[in-house]
């Protein structure tokens, strides 16, 4: 069987992290949706998105095909009726598709006629989507439960160095090549996962349920709390709470990041600082794309949102429920408006447009940096998104 993730109307409120990417590689947890959905599938899927992003993120049909909404989670029994679905039949939840099964001939060109034809089967499952940004913010402490049950399930963790001090080791897993020493931790509260080749710095302390992703350094005396996942690759310092950051991201320096979502190829600078909770004690709004304004989040807690490559200077104070778009260069003294455009460049006093091509030397030179190439299918991303956000530089 060939497994085909989409996306529906949910992806314009998950802007910025949808404008270069699909909803399926969105970290939540430990893992990416798509890493879920192929771990419990035993599968690899191709992605149905947008045409600008189908290079990247190719489809692959095959004569038999299931396609599945990649803004749900998946669980066993929606992997069981998965399984069961007949040609041209769907699984529903409400009003919503789950999934849906399809000849390849019919992906392109659905004819709704024939597969109203067959009855939809209505799931069993307590359905778990992503709808909204601060639904990450929401749903991550338990996709971090569920990921460590999924990752962990009959391996053994490899030892916990003599120096560290651990509560609860049971609920901790270390992967190969994690050096750790020196070190606070507590899983009392829920586990903690650290991925192959992370590196936990002397007087670090973390504090679960949270996850520590591959070849990531967590630097000397950090604290990190739960529910906190951060993805490969990235340099943490400082205090982080309830907090997500996809990958190839530095906070490298002291300052406060909570109840955050950063993308990939972000850096925020030294004591770069956000504000999760208004002085008034008000729920928080944010800025939605798909409705272009500010909405009701009904959430007490809430920080910064930052698409991938925006960068912010030291001393940056982020207000309480804050937007960053895609590329956004942001610097200066005092609290930043709550939505930044993409590639904006500026600070409180105001903000010009971020040159296009300097942006892309930017990213190919921190690419480099990771000996890694930004590619030509990167920067056309890059550059579409450019385009398609120039409206909201001109607000």
């Amino acid at each position: 069987m060939n497994y085909i993730l989409f996306g529906d109307q949910t992806r314009n409120h998950l802007l910025p992290f949808t404008f270069t990417r699909p909803i399926a590689d969105i970290r939540l947890g430990i893992l990416t949706i798509r890493e879920k959905w192929e771990k419990m599938l035993n599968a690899k899927t191709s992605t149905l998105t947008e045409e600008y992003l189908n290079v990247k993120f190719p489809l692959v049909k095959e004569a038999d095909n299931i396609l599945i909404n990649s803004s749900i989670l998946p669980d066993e029994i929606l992997i069981k009726e998965i399984h069961e679905l007949s040609p041209n039949q769907t699984l529903i939840t409400g009003e919503t598709i789950i999934a849906l099964r399809l000849k390849e001939e019919d992906i392109e060109n659905l004819d709704w006629s024939l597969i109203d034809s067959i009855a939809p089967l209505q799931t069993k499952s307590e359905i778990k989507k992503v709808n909204f940004l601060w639904d990450l913010i929401e749903m991550n402490e338990d996709a971090i439960l569920s990921d460590y049950q999924l990752l962990t399930h009959k391996r053994r963790s490899q030892p916990i160095p003599d120096t560290v001090k651990v509560s609860a080791p049971e609920k901790v897993f270390i992967e190969e090549g994690v050096i750790l020493e020196h070190v606070i931790i507590n899983a009392t509260e829920g586990p903690v996962y650290i991925g192959k080749n992370a590196q936990i710095m002397d007087g670090a302390i973390l504090r679960g349920p949270i996850s520590i992703g591959e070849d990531t350094k967590i630097r000397m005396g950090a604290k990190i709390y739960g529910a906190t996942s951060i993805g490969p690759h990235c340099k943490v310092g400082g205090e982080v709470s309830h907090t997500i950051i996809f990958g190839y991201t530095n906070k490298a320096h002291d300052g406060f990041l909570g109840h955050s979502v950063i993308g990939e190829w972000c850096n925020l600078g030294a004591d770069t600082n956000t504000s999760n909770l208004k002085n008034s004690y008000e729920s928080v709004r944010l800025w939605d794309y798909q409705e272009e304004s500010f909405v009701k989040t009904e959430l007490q807690f809430c920080g910064t949102f930052m698409g991938d490559h925006s960068k912010c200077g030291i001393n940056t104070m982020f207000n309480t429920g804050t937007v960053v778009g895609v590329g956004a260069q942001i610097f200066g003294a005092g609290f930043m408006r709550n939505f930044i455009p993409s590639f904006s460049w500026g600070s409180v006093s105001g903000f010009s447009v971020h040159n296009i091509d300097k942006s892309i030397t930017i990213a190919k030179r921190v690419f480099a940096r990771r000996n890694l190439e930004f590619t030509e299918t990167d920067e056309a991303i890059h550059r579409y998104v450019y385009e398609q956000t120039l409206s909201y530089r001109n607000v």
